[in-house]
């Protein structure tokens, strides 16, 4: 079995490499050149560039690309997991590319209905249980009870990036123009925009009603947390230590955000995500 995914996971192609899976980059677009992430351009050049004043854009792996793993493994029974459904097209391009195969019963796509840190956590336990040698049927259904279970909280820096994204409901994106506030947004239901959570003066302020929302979850050592950052480590890691004093059992990972989600989200965006492992 081959498990593939994007880099909405945050690996990088040549990190799938070493753990045996296949990593389809996204594409980002600056300053009128286009890059793959991690593979033309990493995240703290593309900062750069962004803050430099260049709008960026994002976009799915090419369907040609989609469609040449699934012709390399055509023999191997394939996992796809892919980064949520309408925050990316990766998804339905993913779809697209299966249904056009003329032999496809090997492919299984799952649309993990999150990205980043809750992404990776499901391709590490599709590794996982692959491993441990779970049927592909088995592995799936263990995939989504995970994916049931988790949450996204995003704070972003500069809401205009969403904004142009087009990936807020009408309702969210008029907060854009507010000042002094600090803008919390959360997943909708289906997984395929955001919306407003909560506004709070401080970021201090915002992190403690998503701590509160873990704790309606009962969060505790069977989730995992992630922080992941667009170049504010310091913010990033004052994040982690006001969790972890309510989470003192539960393993919280740092990451960083890549080139595409610092397209939508921003410089300085900060997003804080649970799932149950």
């Amino acid at each position: 079995m081959k498990i593939i995914t994007d880099s909405g996971s945050l690996y990088s192609p040549e990190e799938g490499k070493k753990i045996g899976i296949e990593v389809l980059p996204l594409h980002v677009i600056a300053d009128k050149k286009s890059y793959k992430e991690f593979v033309d351009i990493q995240s703290h050049e593309f900062l750069e560039i962004v803050k430099a004043g260049h709008i960026p854009t994002s976009s799915q792996p090419p369907i040609g690309e989609t469609l040449e793993l699934f012709e390399k493994y055509a023999d191997e029974e394939v996992l796809v997991i892919n980064m949520a459904d309408g925050l990316s097209g990766t998804y339905q391009s993913t779809m697209a590319a299966k249904q056009s195969m003329e032999h496809n019963e090997n492919i299984h796509v799952i649309n993990s209905m999150t990205l980043c840190g809750p992404q990776k956590y499901l391709v590490d336990k599709a590794i996982q249980l692959k491993e441990k040698g779970l049927a592909i049927e088995n592995i799936m259904k263990e995939i989504h009870k995970s994916i049931a279970s988790e949450q996204s909280f995003l704070i972003p820096q500069d809401f205009d990036f969403l904004k142009r994204g087009g990936r807020l409901t009408p309702l969210a994106a008029t907060i854009g123009g507010m000042l002094k506030i600090i803008p919390v947004m959360t997943k909708t239901k289906d997984g395929k925009r955001l919306e407003k959570f909560t506004m709070k003066k401080t970021l201090k302020g915002a992190i403690k009603e998503i701590i509160k929302y873990f704790q309606t979850m009962e969060v505790n050592e069977n989730y995992r947390i992630y922080v992941s950052h667009a170049g504010v480590l310091e913010q990033a890691e004052a994040v982690i230590e006001q969790i972890q004093k309510c989470f003192e059992k539960v393993k919280i990972e740092l990451l960083e955000l890549s080139p595409a989600f610092i397209a939508q989200g921003g410089p300085g965006c900060i997003a804080i995500q649970a799932i149950r492992m």
